[in-house]
């Protein structure tokens, strides 16, 4: 039976709540549990939700990491960093670049092609912030893991699509030199980085001036909304990162308004159901059946990219000299990978079009273990570093 879409959104909502409350008798995160609820729900288990109706939600996974984004900018108050220094900027790139270095040395010893071997890899830079971000404001992390943490799966981002472009051109040149364009190895990557960033900015700018005038709470939490409606909007309009553009969106904005406080807390009614029904189709997206389907060069992938992710960010907040507990618990928790990399793997399929299916089922039974497994780890490491302190 076919039921109407705010059932679907019901049920989703519903489904989400059981299973995250039902996940904290045995200690994992909220996010584990709407995670769960969705691949029960999903076309792969239950059939509750089908296929179609999924694909037609994409508007709520556009919206929810635009917030998401928003919320990781607002944590990057210029006071911070000239606290902190350079050391998230490092940390960010040596964990993205080790990521893409172990993964690539792997399939290569493996015996893969090398550019099969460099449209994979280059994947493995990029992480998902939003699990992230809710295990952190769940249990109310608080310290120098999770104020790095935040800033390092920011900065990810652009880290992960400038590796991207740089393999991926490498790969086009080893297997059809031919076709290869200033335009799409280096132009466009840097404008979809630096468009982000300035329209982001820009926008951040814009935001502080009507807030002058609205002072309920009301009309600035629609504010608010609309202007990450237009982030996202305009970058999917100009080819942007919608994920930097709403970064910059809300770094610009923390660091130009005194009400960066008043907004974020605002914002923070709004979200949770949101993020939830974005969890919950996370879930329902995941292919149980692509498990069997990896073979050697899935758990090369699955097991290397963890492994550079953490030599990487070891190795560079050893170098920055940051805290013990960064050095040793930071890494564990850039484990989650999801959306940005699933459309990576569209783009890679697209250089190397005949091991296409090959890369996206990897990165599909990445994206379900990483996301399934990742939340608890990320808790697991903040409580080693005394960030949580559960009741």
């Amino acid at each position: 039976m076919t039921l109407n879409t705010l059932l679907y959104l019901a049920i989703m909502i519903a489904g989400g709540m059981l299973c995250g409350r039902l996940v904290k008798f045995i200690r994992l995160p909220n996010v584990t549990g709407y995670l769960i609820a969705g691949l029960l729900l999903g076309p792969c288990v239950f059939k509750v939700i089908p296929a179609e109706s999924i694909e037609s939600f994409g508007i709520i996974s556009e919206v929810a990491l635009g917030l998401i984004a928003f919320s990781i900018g607002n944590e990057f108050k210029i006071s911070y960093f000239k606290r902190v220094g350079k050391a998230p900027i490092v940390i960010a790139c040596l964990e993205s670049l080790f990521a893409v270095l172990f993964v690539l040395a792997g399939l290569l010893i493996y015996g893969k092609d090398i550019s099969f071997s460099l449209c994979l890899a280059s994947i493995a830079a990029a992480t998902a912030p939003a699990a992230t971000i809710m295990v952190i404001n769940q249990y109310k992390a608080r310290g120098p893991v999770s104020e790095t943490l935040l800033s390092v799966v920011a900065i990810d981002d652009a880290t992960a699509l400038i590796l991207f472009s740089i393999c991926t051109t490498i790969a086009r040149m080893v297997s059809n030199p031919d076709t290869i364009s200033i335009k799409d190895s280096v132009l466009k990557p840097l404008w979809e980085i630096g468009g982000a960033l300035l329209v982001g900015a820009a926008l951040g700018l814009l935001f502080t001036v009507p807030l002058r005038w609205f002072k309920k709470d009301g009309n600035r939490l629609a504010l608010t909304i609309c202007v990450v409606f237009l982030a996202v909007g305009l970058s999917q309009l100009l080819e942007l990162s919608s994920l930097l553009c709403c970064m910059a969106l809300g770094a610009v904005f923390t660091n130009a308004s005194s009400q960066y406080k008043h907004i974020a807390k605002l914002t923070d009614f709004l979200t949770p159901p949101i993020f939830i029904l974005f969890f919950v189709l996370s879930g329902a997206e995941l292919d149980i059946s692509v498990v069997p389907l990896v073979g050697v060069i899935g758990v090369i992938y699955i097991l290397l990219r963890v492994a550079g992710k953490i030599a990487g960010a070891s190795t560079a907040a050893a170098l920055c000299k940051c805290d013990k507990n960064v050095r040793k618990y930071l890494g564990p928790a850039l484990i989650p990978q999801a959306g940005v990399a699933i459309g990576l793997s569209l783009a890679a399929t697209q250089v190397v079009p005949e091991h296409g299916a090959e890369i996206r089922t990897v990165i599909l039974c990445g994206t379900l273990i990483y996301e399934l497994v990742g939340p608890a780890i990320t808790k697991f490491s903040l409580k080693k570093a005394g960030e949580i302190k559960e009741k």
